[in-house]
């Protein structure tokens, strides 16, 4: 019961992390069973299954507070949902760990120009136009590919690609990639029941995160619609760097010391980069606060 109890809180962080920033739920969750001794496959099926029911609140949790563009949802949703369906069920048993190495590459370049972007750029050049469903419908497709059959994925594609095609705000791009994971976490984890079975699924650890996570997710949806733009944007490129981060050293088997180091280096250059953007903020403040009441 306790241990319970204890995986239920770290459903909570998780959902915190991925409701706020539109990735790492996964990552997060993951992480924190493994850590309490749990396999990696019970663990990937505990993980996978929970989304359903948490992806489902913090959707309904975004919409609430404005955080929803419904036709981003339905253009990159139902995509994603195909591609995660196709990988659960033909492509699970496929090896992604050389392709992980590249992806994890091209998200950290992802992570550092979004992050210098919200730092250090104007804040005005991130919504303008609209996102083309030419567009929407290939990543979703890829992002729910990836999600199913890398164990993870959809959050950081998805997320990190809107934000970067500049036409979407930070708020609805995290809450409309929430929204349109319910349909992905629906379409995997039927594609992993049918290919593998029901019979070995952790349903008291499902539980125990789907409870966590649940009530984690209005306040993560809260502090999305209340968090400046140019704030969002610099902790998805944190989160985007310092997770793929981990991945890559992992993948080229990097000693802990290393990569240790490593961390620490990321996080000064990152706080040498926020205390340059709250700089910058307080300059534009005038500009971004009027631009947040024509968005919201």
């Amino acid at each position: 019961m306790r241990r319970l109890i204890l995986i239920a809180l770290l459903g909570s962080v998780a959902q915190l992390v991925d409701g706020t920033l539109g990735m790492a739920y996964g990552v997060t969750a993951t992480t924190a069973l493994l850590i309490t001794g749990i396999t990696p496959a019970v663990a990937s099926a505990a993980v996978h299954l929970s989304e359903v029911g948490t992806t489902l609140a913090s959707g309904l949790s975004h919409w609430r507070f404005g955080n929803v563009d419904w036709r981003v949802v339905a253009l990159i949703g139902v995509p994603g949902g195909a591609g995660a369906f196709a990988g659960a069920t033909f492509l699970s048993s496929l090896s992604t760990e050389s392709a992980s190495l590249w992806v994890a590459a091209l998200l950290i370049l992802l992570g550092v120009y979004i992050l210098a972007r919200f730092a250090m750029g104007k804040i005005r050049v991130v919504i303008e136009g609209r996102v083309g469903g030419k567009f929407l419908g290939p990543l979703g497709l890829i992002a729910g590919f990836v999600d199913a059959t890398g164990g993870g994925g959809w959050g950081p594609v998805a997320t990190s690609a809107l934000l970067g095609s500049g036409k979407l705000a930070p708020r609805k791009t995290v809450g409309s990639v929430n929204a349109a994971e319910f349909i992905v976490s629906v379409a995997a984890s039927l594609g992993f029941l049918f290919g593998l079975g029901g019979e070995n699924i952790p349903y008291g650890i499902v539980a125990a995160l789907l409870v966590g996570g649940v009530i984690a997710a209005p306040f993560a949806a809260w502090l999305v619609s209340r968090l400046a733009t140019r704030w969002l944007g610099v902790g998805v490129g944190l989160v985007l760097i310092l997770t793929n981060a981990r991945t890559l050293m992992k993948g080229l088997e990097v000693g802990t010391a290393g990569r240790f180091t490593a961390y620490g280096v990321l996080v000064v250059l990152w706080a040498g980069v926020v205390t340059y953007g709250l700089r910058r903020a307080r300059a534009a403040a005038p500009e971004e606060k009027e631009l947040e009441t024509v968005t919201s």
